[in-house]
């Protein structure tokens, strides 16, 4: 029997695809260290756990297809605290920020249409984009400019009469890359130049280090009916696994024609949903402590990282991740042999493969993405883990 044409297009994850290797390193015996995937083991504050308590119906009903009001109302207040300003009438509840990013790509381009966003990206944005009959139109960024973005003209290059939007992540996934203020005003600039969209992807806004001030696209008013934001619980207060995820935009009618694919799966886990309401009562405590937690990861890692002879990585400035580039011409082969062929100590670590998170043939073949989620000894076992088995690929290599 034949399967679609559009799914053998999509690839697998470059975060999950080395997956079967793991387990089966782990059957062994051996203790993998999961580098690959940005999964935080802080804990997930009381009050969701508290807010799950709080449901009392006897029966286990369906929820508005926006989104139950409590939930939307604390996103309301959340985004009062950064000067932000919406309506419920703006807002649409998805399951996890990867629903959010689908359906707003469905709800402004067509079969044909791209999107433009600058490369390496978040793997999935591959994924969602080919779902919806829509091309990724990359733009290259370095790793020697740490993933900054590149001029006006080099962007306004890349879009043509069936670009739709700008797609970008801030702070990055996969490189941890905070944009700057003139960043940021030159894509509003671009966006109100050739009539495009800014699809803002901001799930690691509480993530910036070093004292650098975090800015949105909705901080410019004269673009705000233009831009969509995306944004989730998962990594803010380490809910992952709740799938509760945000479609926000001060331009209405975009919000009422998503609105259509959201009644079309009915509606967001209830009782989730009833959870994440009560996480806008986290202490704000919560968010100094775990943002100092990953700022001392990024560091742990990083400094690891530069004292391994041949890598090259440049230090992120927000989100948990960092690309690096390795001493070896297949990341991948690399990322693969690490679970299939060598442990120190029954220890070995997995990393995702680079080559995937971008769209350019070619680029990111010797490079890998790292998230530093894991506690502290395990960062720096990591790390060491890293070094010796570089060491020992090389000579066979």
């Amino acid at each position: 029997m034949k399967v679609s044409d559009r799914i053998k297009k999509m690839q697998f994850s470059p975060i999950r695809k080395l997956a079967p290797y793991s387990e089966e390193a782990e059957s062994k015996g051996i203790k993998v260290y999961h580098l690959n995937i940005g999964q935080p083991d802080i804990l997930t504050p009381d009050t969701f756990i508290d807010g799950i308590k709080n449901y009392k119906d006897k029966v286990l009903k369906y929820s508005s297809s926006a989104g139950i009001n409590q939930l939307i109302e604390s996103f309301i207040k959340y985004y009062k605290e950064w000067n932000l300003e919406f309506d419920k009438s703006e807002m649409l509840i998805t399951n996890g920020g990867s629903e959010a990013i689908l359906f707003a790509v469905m709800a402004i381009a067509d079969e044909g249409d791209n999107i433009l966003i600058p490369e390496p990206f978040y793997t999935n944005y591959n994924s969602f984009l080919e779902l919806a009959s829509v091309k990724v139109n990359p733009f290259m960024t370095k790793a020697e400019e740490g993933f900054h973005l590149p001029s006006m003209d080099a962007i306004l290059s890349k879009i043509n009469d069936r670009t739709r939007a700008i797609l970008i992540a801030n702070p990055g996934n996969p490189t941890g890359t905070v944009y700057t203020y003139d960043e940021i005003e030159m894509l509003c600039r671009i966006a109100l130049e050739k009539n495009l969209y800014i699809i803002s992807d901001e799930v690691y806004r509480e993530f910036v280090y070093d004292n650098l001030k975090y800015t949105s696209p909705l901080f410019f008013d004269s673009v705000r009916d233009r831009i969509i934001l995306i944004d989730s619980i998962s990594k803010r207060y380490s809910a992952c696994g709740a799938r509760i995820g945000l479609l926000a935009s001060k331009n209405r009618e975009v919000i009422n024609q998503a609105l259509k694919i959201c009644q079309s799966r009915l509606c967001v886990a209830t009782i989730e949903q009833i959870a994440a309401a009560n996480l806008i009562n986290t202490d704000k405590e919560y968010f100094v402590k775990v943002k100092k937690e990953y700022e001392n990861r990024r560091n742990i890692m990083y400094n690891g990282l530069k004292e391994i002879p041949g890598v090259i990585c440049e230090k992120p400035a927000g989100a948990f991740y960092i690309v690096a580039k390795l001493p070896v011409k297949d990341a991948e082969d690399f990322s693969k042999w690490l679970l299939t062929d060598f442990s120190y100590n029954n220890e070995t670590v997995m990393v995702a493969p680079a080559a995937g998170f971008y769209a350019t043939k070619g680029l990111g073949e010797d490079e890998i993405r790292i998230s530093y989620c894991l506690k502290e000894e395990d960062l720096k076992a990591s790390v060491n883990l890293l070094k010796l088995g570089l060491e020992e690929y090389k000579k066979i290599k």
